[in-house]
């Protein structure tokens, strides 16, 4: 079957083939102009946004929403296959990608591809981390090089906390960590008196997030997860309190101090009473 024929191929088994060759048609000559000018840098911000679509399909629990943004995340896979196909110094293809893959699952799945063991998930994971650093030749570089390079700061500040606690870095306890989230927040507030950008005030309110996400480590709370539930619940608090101001006749651009929060007390109030009657037998 050529990539003409392939394009149009109805067969549910040979549909990651129809993907590359649709991929490829785009990218040929008299293809999609669009297509033909993307490069990997370009679509830098195609690939995150569409990570985070998906991850927005999985909070939604909607799980037709979630196999079309898969899909669209499986595009960036293939578009960037395409371009580094195309391209004689990179030179590699989709296949080179999943073969990559493969090798990388059964090596690093020595308790289920061959003879060693695995009591628990944490020993898969410390056994991953240690084969990762012998294929990286890392084992005599410091133990945070390149440690969630690339993420996000926040999932970085949890990747890095993590490893330096797997080695014994850590608090006692949670108590301990809470004592330093107080400390961190009293060097918050003696810069209150500094200018904006004092560097001092950005170091400081930088040292207090860490220290939080440390906490969120430590009750075994993904911080994503947790600023997510907080950004949703100032969402719908805030909508809440914009449609209890309309009601009183008052827009959000002639409200005053008070008129805000008298009714983000009452949204908060009428949520606490919701709750109660929830619980009630």
């Amino acid at each position: 079957m050529n990539d003409e024929e392939m394009i149009h191929c109805t067969d549910p088994a040979r549909q990651i083939e129809r993907a590359i060759a649709i991929m490829h048609r785009l990218r040929a000559p008299g293809g999609c102009p669009w297509d033909a000018q993307q490069t990997h840098e370009s679509l830098i911000p195609n690939l995150i946004e569409e990570c985070y679509e998906c991850i927005d399909a999985i909070r939604e629990r909607d799980a037709a929403h979630l196999c079309e943004e898969l899909g669209d995340v499986l595009l960036q896979v293939l578009f960037h296959a395409e371009l580094a196909q195309e391209n004689r110094a990179e030179n590699f293809s989709v296949q080179d990608v999943a073969k990559g893959l493969c090798d990388k699952m059964v090596r690093r799945h020595p308790h289920v591809f061959g003879d060693a063991a695995a009591e628990d998930a944490e020993a898969v994971l410390t056994r991953w981390d240690q084969i990762k650093r012998q294929e990286h030749h890392s084992e005599r570089k410091p133990c945070l090089h390149d440690c969630g390079k690339g993420l996000p700061e926040l999932l970085r500040a949890a990747k890095l906390a993590t490893k330096a606690a797997k080695v014994g870095f850590d608090w006692s306890s949670h108590a301990g960590v809470v004592d330093k989230v107080r400390e961190e927040l009293v060097e918050v507030s003696d810069t209150l008196p500094l200018p904006d950008d004092d560097p001092r005030v950005t170091e400081e309110l930088g040292d207090l997030l860490f220290t939080v996400v440390n906490l969120c480590r430590r009750r075994g709370i993904n911080p994503e997860i947790a600023l997510h539930g907080a950004n949703q619940k100032f969402l719908r608090r805030f909508t809440a309190l914009e449609e209890l101001l309309a009601a009183a006749g008052i827009t959000l651009q002639d409200a005053s101090a008070g008129d805000f929060e008298r009714a983000w007390n009452t949204v908060k109030e009428q949520e606490r009473l919701a709750g109660a009657a929830g619980n009630e037998p």
